[in-house]
Formats: structure tokens, sequence, C-alpha cells
């Protein structure tokens, strides 16, 4: 195999990077351990963060690209090996060939048979309009009516299997950490319960499309699934470009105050002026005429997909700011005026250091909040740019997409829903760890929500 290695795949890495010397940090700083202590002493912040975790393993195996080498046609001599344009990557592989399986076009989930009917000819010969039987579907059953007792059996198989890997997996943790103040035991009731789901959902779907298929005949569980990473990416990144941007301009402006208010505050609010989608539309697409004047930049479809991902995330991410920045410059405003900074003023301690040690700690809690917030807000703006086509490339996996697709299988009757219950539940289950762990993490670094605990 050919390792390749995208954009998207460096960010990922170093998001990971900065993840470990984070928590590497953490552990030497007293005072930010004990207020990330509060977050985990909770079973709700165990669990949260197990969830979230979770996705960001995904994204990761996802991100892990090769092309597979191709065997040479026959009768050819020659050393050189040619290789696949189809770029696999790691969750491909973990996910047993469950992107391979396409059908011709919808069929519910674990059904035997297309949704729609064809024109077919029946064992005498006679032309007729039926439900052909699925190719990638219950071809394994000799009676059509044993699917339910069959469905049950696999099911238990996998789930013995999924508690005999979390076994093998939880065995260290439990070894390791069983007498932590943390509640882990939350931690691995959710571990437990993810491996099972997966395990199970991998080895039912080499029989049955357990999400069914979409239009096109993909399945929707692996799209689904896909769609983890560009959610991941495009949330994080998006807001890690925006954050700089909003707080350097947003504590500028209310420390400062004269000439520097004005100008942050004409910034943003001539950017607020103008409506975000259209904006960001107008921005991808002189991108996109740049991607085709320029194919020789792009060896394989993939990175001509992925030069388009990185350019919407950086996009979202400039033109995102000016909300958290008028936020932080209100209350780096209050924070300006308190006793404790006008003492610091009068001493003559530096402005480098004030803001560093008085400013900066004050409104921490507001930016890991609006991160967490924006991270949520931004996976729901993909899926508005996808319906005006202006968001993810069709190749790369998208809730977006997948809800753009189906708002028109609504309409039919009987309906088509199994296309957005699976980027919704994916989708809904990542939004909702977010935001419960940012509640969390608000009451943790809240100066305020802290002093009212010490007076309690």
């Amino acid at each position: 195999m050919k390792p390749v290695l995208l954009w998207s795949d460096a960010l990922i890495f170093l998001l990971v990077v900065v993840l470990v010397i984070f928590f590497y940090r953490l552990r030497r700083d007293p005072q930010t351990r004990e207020r990330w202590g509060d977050v985990f002493s909770s079973r709700l912040g165990m669990v949260t963060f197990t969830v979230i975790m979770t996705y960001v393993g995904i994204a990761l195996a996802d991100s892990v690209h090769f092309r597979k080498a191709l065997e040479n046609p026959e009768g050819l001599q020659t050393e050189e090996v040619f290789y696949d344009n189809k770029v696999t990557s790691l969750l491909d592989v973990m996910l047993r060939g469950m992107g391979e399986r396409f059908e011709r076009t919808y069929s519910a989930p674990f059904a035997l048979n297309s949704f729609e009917k064809e024109n077919m000819k029946d064992a005498n010969g006679n032309a007729v309009r039926d439900f052909p039987p699925l190719m990638h579907a219950g071809q394994h059953l000799t009676d059509p009516s044993g699917q339910f007792g069959d469905i049950v059996s696999k099911s238990l198989q996998a789930l013995l299997w999924g508690l005999l890997i979390s076994a093998l997996l939880l065995a260290p943790q439990w070894l390791l950490l069983r007498h932590s103040q943390y509640p882990w035991h939350a931690s691995w009731v959710v571990q437990v319960g993810v491996i099972c789901f997966f395990t199970w959902l991998v080895m039912i779907s080499e029989y049955y499309h357990v999400l069914g298929t979409d239009q096109g005949g993909a399945d929707v569980a692996y799209q689904s699934i896909k769609g983890v990473r560009t959610g991941v990416l495009l949330g994080t990144l998006s807001t890690l470009i925006m954050l700089p941007i909003a707080v350097t301009l947003g504590v500028s402006a209310g420390y400062f105050k004269g000439w520097v208010d004005d100008v942050v505050q004409y910034l943003y609010t001539t950017l607020s002026s103008i409506p975000g989608i259209l904006l960001i539309a107008a921005s991808v697409l002189l991108f996109q005429v740049y991607i085709d004047l320029n194919p020789d930049f792009f060896s394989i479809g993939m990175e001509k997909a992925d030069a388009r991902f990185i350019a919407l995330c950086f996009i979202l991410g400039v033109t995102s700011w000016s909300s958290l920045c008028r936020l932080i410059r209100a209350e780096t405003l209050k924070i300006s005026q308190l006793g404790y900074v006008q003492a610091a003023h009068a001493f003559g301690v530096s402005h480098v250091r004030i803001l560093s040690r008085h400013i900066l700690p004050n409104v921490v809690h507001i930016i890991l909040i609006t991160f967490v917030l924006d991270f949520s807000s931004l996976i729901l703006a993909e899926a508005v740019l996808s319906y005006i086509g202006v968001g993810i490339d069709p190749s790369m996996g998208s809730w977006g997409n997948m809800i753009n697709g189906a708002r028109s299988e609504l309409s039919r009757e009987p309906v088509i829903w199994w296309t957005l219950s699976g980027a919704l539940f994916f989708m809904f289950v990542l939004v909702l760890a977010a935001n419960l762990f940012s509640d969390l993490v608000r009451d943790a670094f809240d100066p305020r929500t802290a002093s009212r605990r010490s007076e309690a």
C-alpha cells in the first residue's frame, strides 16, 4: 500500500498532539487541575467526555489514508507497482467492506428486497413488476421467513464478541484506575456500550443493511459513520481558527479602549452587516474556481475534495468571530474597571502581565462555552451550505450532504426516513454530549460560580 497524507489528516493529528500536550501540562498546574477535576468528578462529565473521545477516535481512524497496490495485468512483467486511485482509510478496514456493498437503489433497514419495484421475469419467463431481491442482504438465508431468528442469533454472537473485546480493552484501565477518586465506572459503562454497538453494527452489516441504502444504493450506516470525521474536523478547525481572532481583538478593544476599540467595533460591525451565508458562499465559490483552474495541483480526486474542505473550515472561522469578539470586549470592559486591576495599574504592573494574569483567566469560561456552542452551530451550518451547493464535496462523507439528499425523500409515499435518521442520530449524540460537557466546564471555570460555591 502507499500512504496518503491529506492536509486535513495532518490537522487532526496535530489536534491529537495538542490534546496530549494539554493534559500533560494540566498535571503540572494545580489550580487548573483542580478545576478540571470538578468537571470529571461527576458521572455526567465522564460520560460526555468518553462520547466526545469516541468521535475523535473515529475521526482519527478515518484520517489514516492509503492506496492499495493493484495486481499487475496478466502478461505484464514489470517491477513497477501500480496503486488504486481510490483512497482507503483505516476506518474502512475496520468496517470490513461496509462501504463496498452497493445495491441498485433504496432499500429499507434490514430489508431483503429493494424499496422500489422493477420490471422482472418470473420463473416461467413472464414479465412482472415486483421488488427485486438485494444483492448484499439476506443472501445466506435459505428461507426468508427465518430472518428474525437469524438477526437475533447473529446479534447475540456480536454481543458476546463485543463483551470479549471490552474485557480485553478495559482490564488494563481497571488495574490502573480502580482506586482513582474519579468515577471511571461511568466511562467504562459507556465504553462497553460503544464497543458492543460497533461490533454488532460491523458484524450484522455483513449480512444486512442495518440502516438501509440511499438512492445510489450506498449503505446509510456507513455514510453516517464516515460523516463523523467531517463533523469533528469542521467544528473543531473552524472554531480554532476563529478563537485567536476573536480573543485578540475583543480583549484589545475592551482593555485599551480609545481608537483601538473604535477600529475593532468598526470591523465586527461591518462583518456582521454582511449576510453570513452569502459571504461564506461567495468565498467558497471563489476558491472552487481556483481549484477548477488548477487541476494539476491535485493528483487524486480526494485531494481536491480535501482542499475544498480545508477552505470551508478557514472561511467559516474567519467569518464567525464577531459574536465572540463582542462578548469578550464587553466582559473585558467590566473586568478592567475592577479594583484589583486598577490597583495593578497603580503599582506599575505591565499591560502584558495584567492581561495574562487578570483579564484572560476571567474570560476563559466565555471562550470555552462559546467554543462548544460554535462547534455545534458550525456542524449545523454545514448542512445549510450543502443545501445551496457550496458545502462539503459530495465525494466526502458528510451529515450535511445526507440531510440535503433526504429533503425530497420525506415527501414520498411511503416516506424514506432512514437516510435522515442516520445522520441526525450521530449528529444529535455529538452535539448533545458537547453541550452537556460545556455546561460542566462553565460551572468549573466561571469565577462567579466558583465564588458562589465558596460562599455556600
